[in-house]
């Protein structure tokens, strides 16, 4: 800071004056650019945003730039832009003629000499995570880049609260929009670029006959995608059976499966109709299919190969007429190779593969599925929900959720219940969260402390107190009820940040 020229801290002076004093997003950045336009010579500046939503980064404000006919983005690591925001690296190109990477989406230096310009992009950061990038042109002969990055770094700084908060606003939107209708992945939540995958294998095997492996770790919705296909199916009509093989003792399976006949072994008081009689033409969801003991692998792939099966203790042959959808958290190919499962039933098992990823794999999917579950909870319960505040957001987005989805909704039942005014803030959330964000180190049997809660709670408090007064610690006292001593005592016990929520606008949190 000391190396940078006097009319760069001017400018520093005049922009934070802006953030501080504006009430409109757009006009506010707007200002910016215009301001380091006409106090610096930068020219044609551009704020981006990174939706993690869509996996792309949008430039949302320009100056010095007409007028596109449609929206501007970039891939992840697409162009300069994307590569600033994809490695949280600043580049600063001496000449644009020399630079193949740069695509001039705006079209703003098609009429231009790209000889003469030199370009400056650098990324905005907020709590660690980049939100967006900030760039600019300038002329090359007077270019003094080192010295000029380090100054729209400052600047950078200075946007990152306000553009974190439009960031979440505008994905706010766009889910809610995205709830209220079917997605690509019917009644599935999700639109990482991994879930576009499974939507498009859904999509291509629903209404086939072929059977279906759907695979991934425990919880990530296997369930869900099987129900999917069924739905999209021509068998939507007849019954979806489901049967969980690890849950059914080893000597009641082949009953489970196929049914029995009175008397067929000791307790068959009664004939009993098998999943796959119950499936009919229907579709039979054989979930945790790797528990199947190896006697009964047999029998199954006998029945897949020859679509027809006897009751247990019958001589009639029934007609196995369903289609056969299986699912496991296991892998089958190392469980074939150590003996655990049939190679051939795996290979006819394994015609169309399907894989779902582990919920810490989806990024921005954590909001969306957030937003889902606090409505459709929220309804169920009769205790509407309104939003969730940025402290719980960013204790969902940054655990590593090794119980995936069905953690997830265990998560926000909870927090649905003990949320008293529309809002669930981060105390709200279990306390295993608390203390993967906090890096403590959680007590035996994933117990936390007393003490943890505590700090929990008084953080998002004191949080929410300094956004409203963004960042005055005198204001934030008053609106807690305690004194500014007692604040700044919290402030710097728990490590918070008070200075990154002097621009930020409390409308855009959830």
């Amino acid at each position: 800071m000391e190396e940078l020229p006097q009319v760069y801290f001017r400018a520093i002076e005049k922009i934070s004056r802006l953030l501080t004093e504006g009430t409109d997003f757009r006009q506010t950045m707007y200002n910016v650019l215009v301001r380091l336009a006409r106090q610096t010579g930068m020219k044609r500046g551009m704020i981006s945003l990174y939706r993690r939503d869509l996996e792309e980064i949008h430039v949302d404000i320009s100056y010095g730039i007409p007028e596109s006919r449609g929206p501007v983005f970039y891939r992840l690591g697409e162009g300069v832009t994307g590569k600033v925001v994809a490695t949280g690296r600043p580049l600063a190109i001496p000449r644009l003629d020399r630079e193949p990477m740069f695509l001039d989406r705006t079209g703003a230096r098609r009429d231009i000499d790209r000889s003469t310009l030199a370009f400056i992009c650098v990324p905005i950061r907020y709590a660690g995570e980049v939100v967006g990038a900030l760039s600019v042109d300038r002329a090359a002969r007077d270019a003094d880049l080192k010295t000029e990055v380090a100054f729209l770094e400052v600047v950078a700084n200075l946007l990152a609260p306000q553009v974190h908060a439009r960031r979440v606003k505008d994905e706010n939107i766009k889910l809610r929009e995205a709830l209220g209708r079917h997605g690509p992945l019917g009644t599935i939540v999700g639109n990482a670029a991994s879930m576009r995958v499974v939507a498009e294998q859904l999509q291509q095997v629903a209404d086939s006959d072929v059977t279906v492996l759907i695979t991934g770790e425990t919880g990530t919705g296997k369930g869900l995608v099987a129900a999917e296909i069924h739905q999209r199916s021509r068998r939507r009509k007849d019954p979806f059976v489901r049967l969980n093989c690890a849950a059914i003792p080893e000597n009641l399976v082949e009953s489970e499966l196929y049914g029995h006949e009175k008397g067929a072994f000791t307790g068959a008081l009664e004939r009993r109709i098998g999943k796959f009689e119950q499936a009919g033409g229907g579709t039979i969801f054989l979930d945790e299919i790797g528990e199947l003991p190896l006697a009964s692998q047999t029998k199954l792939l006998h029945v897949l190969e020859e679509r027809r099966f006897e009751r247990v203790g019958g001589g009639a042959t029934i007609r196995a007429a369903a289609r056969v959808v299986a699912a496991t958290n296991r892998n089958l190919e190392a469980e074939v190779s150590a003996g655990g499962f049939r190679s051939d039933l795996y290979y006819r098992l394994n015609v169309f593969p399907i894989h779902l990823p582990p919920l810490r794999e989806r990024g921005a999917d954590v909001i969306m599925l957030a937003d889902y579950f606090v409505k459709k909870i929220g309804e169920k319960q009769g205790r509407p929900i309104d939003r969730i505040d940025s402290s719980a957001l960013d204790l969902l987005i940054s655990y590593h959720w090794p119980g995936n989805v069905r953690e997830l909704q265990n998560c926000l039942e909870r927090a649905v219940l003990l949320a008293t005014d529309g809002v669930i803030h981060g105390y709200h959330l279990p306390p295993s969260l608390q203390a993967a964000e906090g890096g403590e180190v959680l007590p035996e049997e994933g117990r936390t402390d007393f003490a943890s809660l505590v700090r929990a709670y008084e953080t998002t408090l004191i949080v929410e107190a300094l956004k409203k007064s963004r960042g005055n610690q005198t204001r934030a006292a008053a609106l807690l009820g305690t004194t500014k001593r007692v604040v700044q005592y919290k402030v710097s016990t728990y490590g918070i940040d008070y200075k990154k929520f002097a621009g930020i606008n409390v409308g855009d949190d959830r």
